[in-house]
């Protein structure tokens, strides 16, 4: 799968990106419980989308790094196309 098959509402079998920048952590406090999120940006020969990162996801992404999502998600939030982990799925980094 490439960032340009992306579309709203998908499930993500296996996705292979780079990251091109991070932002800064935030704390949360929700009915579910606390924790930290941040999104970074991140691309592949097709295109560019922004990869949610929740708690311990966080330290996966830095700057140039590549990272693998399988068994991830692709949604539209506030009108723009993010992807992330979810519930059952996991962000490998690549050597």
């Amino acid at each position: 799968m490439e960032v340009k098959d992306l579309k709203p509402n998908t499930s993500i079998d296996v996705l292979e990106v780079e990251v091109i920048d991070v932002e800064e952590s935030r704390e949360f406090t929700s009915f579910r419980g606390s924790g930290k999120v941040t999104t970074a940006r991140v691309k592949d020969k097709t295109g560019e989308v922004k990869l949610t990162l929740w708690n311990d996801e966080i330290n996966l992404a830095t700057p140039g790094s590549k990272l693998k999502i399988e068994n991830g998600w692709a949604k539209d939030y506030r009108g723009e196309l993010q992807i992330g982990s979810g519930k059952f799925g996991k962000i490998i980094v690549e050597e």
